[in-house]
């Protein structure tokens, strides 16, 4: 049984068997998008198109501020931009802003922020999807960091990525070694580059990887979670249940993944997640961090042995030259982080030769969402953000 119809069948059980629970009502930030968040929490933002090299045009917000270098905030894998602004006052856009941080949020291609090309369309053409972080980090991420600099006249900027965020980092600096010099610093949260030591049950996930992307091939599948599509309706339908969402989607499946820490994200805050993610992403997306975690190589996309001699003139794809990324970087990580194991993230840290800071969070339970969505960010996350901004400004 393929997920989607797991997901029908999950939900017209659920529709029936509980006729009296009706979703509660999203709150209003759940509905808001980036710009109407930032205003609301005493912010204008302004809204930029990027298009890049290869074709996508891309949703960048800004909200305008008196200190420089600018800041790029960078998204993980199925998010936006507007993971940095959910939590309001207590989020980082926010915080940055309040600080008179010259603010940037920038988007990948896939999300809702992300859907355009000016050619290809997302909904009927598969090219539109065939991407993987990759592309977010050799074309996206480079495109956004010109704008930017462009759009302030500044020679670098200061960046912070969350997940594949860091991923997209790490590719672009190592595939395009000059843009190494266009970031002051970049503050990884969460860094993913390598998923050597996966435990359950995400490591059981990757090794059903494989036979998964053969379902979705099978099904022309291209597009995951569509901002519009059934799956994410079904999953708004079951998981903004006031009676049982929160027990049955969050810490049932969401924390399985992240890291078990409940206290960290409550329970009415979860509505206001649920209207922001997850965002649509592409197939390849998960497939190539799938190849990462199975072959224990941060390398570029396997398209098997044929193609791969066409393409890099190997059988086997090539690593990521980490050695180039040589841009200050300071690496905070999570002890309870199911996604950015330690020991991955330890290894990481030997091969990147310019790191400024690894921080390891003293709290027991971090995980994996409580850099970006934590109750306590003021508190525990945003003094080492700001200090290390400070210092290497």
């Amino acid at each position: 049984m393929t997920l989607r119809v797991m997901l029908i069948v999950i939900a017209v059980n659920s529709v029936v068997s509980n006729a009296l629970f009706i979703p509660r009502s999203l709150p209003e930030d759940a509905l808001l998008n980036f710009t109407g968040l930032s205003e609301k929490y005493g912010h204008k933002a302004e809204e930029y198109s990027v298009v890049t090299e290869d074709g996508y045009i891309l949703t960048l917000f800004h909200i305008p501020g008196t200190r420089k270098p600018p800041v790029l905030l960078l998204h993980g894998i199925h998010d936006t931009a507007d993971t940095f602004i959910l939590r309001g006052k207590k989020s980082l856009a926010i915080t940055l802003a309040n600080n008179g941080y010259d603010v940037w949020a920038g988007n990948t291609r896939g999300n809702k922020y992300g859907r355009r090309h000016i050619k290809l369309n997302p909904d009927t053409d598969p090219a539109f999807w065939n991407y993987s972080f990759h592309e977010h980090g050799v074309h996206d991420l480079a495109a956004i960091t010109d704008f930017i600099l462009n759009a302030t006249g500044e020679q670098s900027l200061q960046s912070i990525g969350h997940s594949e965020g860091t991923t997209d980092h790490f590719v672009l600096a190592s595939q395009k070694p000059e843009y190494n010099n266009k970031f002051k610093l970049f503050i990884a949260l969460a860094p993913v580059a390598f998923l050597s030591n996966l435990i359950s049950p995400v490591s059981a996930v990757t090794e059903l990887g494989p036979l998964l992307n053969q379902v979705l091939l099978s099904l022309k599948i291209e597009e995951l979670i569509s901002e519009k599509g059934i799956e994410k309706n079904i999953l708004q339908l079951i998981c903004n249940k006031e009676d049982i969402g929160y027990e049955l989607c969050f810490k049932g499946v969401i924390l399985q993944g992240a890291g078990y820490d409940p206290k960290g994200i409550e329970p009415k805050f979860f509505p206001t997640i649920l209207g922001h993610y997850p965002a649509a992403g592409s197939r390849k997306s998960l497939l190539h961090y799938d190849q990462v975690a199975l072959s224990k190589r941060f390398a570029l996309f396997d398209y098997g042995p044929e193609e791969n001699k066409k393409r890099y003139g190997f059988i086997v794809p090539p690593d990521y030259n980490l050695r180039q990324v040589i841009m200050k970087t300071a690496l905070i990580v999570g002890k309870n982080d199911n996604l950015s194991r330690v020991r991955d993230v330890e290894y990481l840290r030997f091969l990147l030769p310019n790191i400024v800071e690894y921080h390891l969070m003293r709290q027991k339970r971090w995980n994996h969402l409580d850099f970006v969505w934590g109750n306590d960010l003021p508190e525990t996350l945003f003094p080492q953000i700001l200090s290390l901004l400070e210092k290497y400004r």
